[in-house]
């Protein structure tokens, strides 16, 4: 083989060799700097992103930003902060169930309202959260297995989500301010009770017995301010008796032009 094609072989062989090394760096950098436990993969022509079982205690950071279904199931996740999935604008898919989520911040899932069409939340702590969490979130949800306290705003969470089909009957009430409904389906609870309504009511007698009241401390001021110039001018007329006469007639003058 001539000299000049050996030299070529060789600069091309170096060549595809330095990429190759360069493309193993990239990658190796990649993965090092995912959370212990996760790792991207291939399902259905969908790009997943697993860290199920990782013992994880917040939601990573360096999730991949096409990333189009994300597992952190059975995790130590406590919370869910503002804008916590804000950089997934791709994402169809989150589960995030058997973690000890208690805590769901308003804002936690911006960002997803277009894609996202499922989101379990189920098996983990949540007892109350405000249906602001889930404002413009069009996914299939699953709230069953956690320990809910059944009031007004449970009540309005469902109506603001759209549970997943067969999950409803798992949302129980672990507390409620009336005990027999305890340990029932909240579907069941609220065909017969309405919590919001129950709630306004109270409200209103709350708002009715401060309103009394604060009308009663303005007729108890009325009647001690009367009482009290009554005595004042009382005291003042004796005053004026005792006085001598041409001295009394001025100062009934005076006392009655301050009258009128």
């Amino acid at each position: 083989m001539p000299v000049a094609e050996r030299v070529v072989l060789r600069s091309v062989t170096m060549w595809l060799l330095l990429q190759s090394l360069l493309l193993l760096a990239s990658c190796l950098r990649s993965a090092a700097g995912f959370p212990k436990g996760c790792y991207p993969s291939e399902e259905d022509g969908l790009k997943t992103f697993r860290c199920s079982n990782a013992r994880l205690t917040e939601v990573p950071r360096d999730i991949p930003n096409d990333t189009n279904k994300l597992y952190l199931d059975s995790n130590r996740i406590p919370f869910l902060p503002r804008d916590a999935f804000r950089d997934l604008p791709l994402l169809l898919e989150l589960d995030l169930s058997h973690n000890a989520i208690a805590s769901v911040e308003s804002g936690a899932f911006r960002g997803l309202a277009e894609h996202l069409h499922s989101l379990d939340l189920s098996s983990n702590r949540l007892v109350s959260v405000s249906k602001d969490a889930f404002s413009n979130l069009k996914a299939k949800v699953n709230l069953s297995d956690n320990p809910w306290l059944c009031d007004c705003r449970l009540q309005e969470l469902i109506r603001t989500v759209d549970l997943v089909a067969g999950s409803s009957g798992g949302i129980v009430c672990d507390s409620s301010a009336q005990e027999e409904h305890v340990g029932k389906a909240f579907l069941q609870v609220i065909a017969d009770t309405d919590f919001c309504n129950v709630y306004k009511k109270t409200t209103d007698i709350a708002m009715l017995v401060t309103m009394f009241g604060w009308f009663a401390m303005v007729i108890s001021y009325l009647v001690y301010y009367v009482r009290q110039n009554q005595e004042d001018a009382r005291r003042h007329l004796e005053y004026l008796k005792s006085l001598p006469s041409k001295q009394r007639r001025s100062e009934e003058s005076s006392t009655i032009s301050t009258v009128v």
